[in-house]
């Protein structure tokens, strides 16, 4: 081969292998592989993250793996991070990661009653004199039900994620998600409990927040904006389109969950625009506001679970939402 036929041929060679190089990514999600995940899943299984060029690898959370400081450490580049109030914290801590994009317009957390005990509506809740809550809600979302709603501390029992104790106790309450808990009472428990989302009485926390550090999106915002606009497509089709690949990968990382269970999560996310209601019609999924966040900012700070002065918004940036991305396959 001539000398220039062969110089033009190793040319194209590597701009062949340049275009097809993706960028290898880790990404930790805040708990076990779950429906509640599915669209980052999704864009594994069906390609959005490889024609944007990334190759990610899911870190699948748990109970003794913290995502933000695997972020923190440099041992992951993003992680899923659970609500608002974790990323205030991280301010407060001075941790240097930044909220990139939220997947969850409304946190699905609940509170969960047994039917026909006195406790059908959410005003008799305060009145139960058992209250199964976890230690990370007890200092957080139960502080702002006292301070609204007059929830008292002396009817908190500790909720060990085990639903035994509530199902045994017809005149106790306890926290859930939206999309879990409720299926594993019907299931255990024989009844459906009645269920309170919190959104509906005032809690306006984000969740299935995307975090990344602070100086990723310094030098690589274009990587950033990729792995946003990648999943938020993600999740537009893990709701709306053929998600039975993505499944199957959840359940590989997961043997434990069961195909009712990601149906019911499903129907959930759906049935009460978890991803895609409110400020996401319009803008987009992923979407957060300045006005959102300062109003459960003021919310917190009412409860006394952050300070004042708080710089509540180093933890947070608009930069790579709002684009109206996934509109247009929500149409298709």
């Amino acid at each position: 081969m001539p000398r220039r036929l062969l110089a033009l041929f190793l040319l194209l060679l590597t701009a062949a292998n340049q275009a097809y190089a993706l960028d290898k990514i880790s990404f930790a999600t805040n708990w076990r592989a779950q429906a509640e995940h599915g669209g980052f899943y999704q864009a594994v299984a069906d390609g959005t993250f490889a024609r944007y060029g990334l190759n990610v690898r899911i870190v699948q959370g748990g109970p003794q793996i913290n995502a933000r400081l695997l972020l923190a450490a440099g041992r992951v580049d993003f992680a899923m991070g659970s609500n608002l109030i974790q990323t205030f914290d991280a301010v407060k801590q001075k941790i240097p990661v930044v909220d990139v994009a939220s997947l969850f317009q409304i946190d699905p957390v609940i509170l969960m009653s047994h039917p026909g005990m006195g406790y059908d509506r959410f005003q008799d809740l305060p009145k139960a004199p058992t209250a199964f809550i976890a230690s990370d809600m007890l200092v957080s979302v139960y502080q702002w039900l006292k301070k609204d709603y007059g929830f008292r501390d002396e009817a908190v029992k500790p909720y060990g994620f085990n639903p035994a104790p509530f199902i045994a106790d017809k005149r106790s309450i306890q926290q859930g998600y939206l999309t879990s808990e409720p299926f594993q009472i019907e299931r255990q428990g024989g009844f459906k409990p009645n269920v309170f989302l919190l959104a509906d009485y005032g809690y306006d926390s984000y969740s299935t927040m995307i975090e990344t550090r602070a100086d990723t999106i310094a030098k690589n915002p274009d990587l950033v904006q990729r792995f946003v606009d990648a999943s938020i497509i993600g999740w537009r089709n893990y709701l709306y389109g053929d998600n039975r690949a993505a499944n199957a990968l959840i359940k590989r990382d997961n043997p434990e969950i069961t195909d009712d269970l990601i149906a019911f999560s499903i129907a959930r996310l759906k049935e009460r625009g978890i991803v895609d209601s409110g400020d996401a019609k319009t803008l987009g999924i992923g979407i957060m506001t300045d006005a959102r966040v300062r109003s459960f900012f003021d919310k917190m700070v009412k409860a006394g679970v952050v300070p004042a002065d708080l710089p509540y918004q180093n933890g947070y940036t608009l930069r790579f939402i709002g684009k109206g991305v996934g509109l247009e396959e929500g149409k298709k």
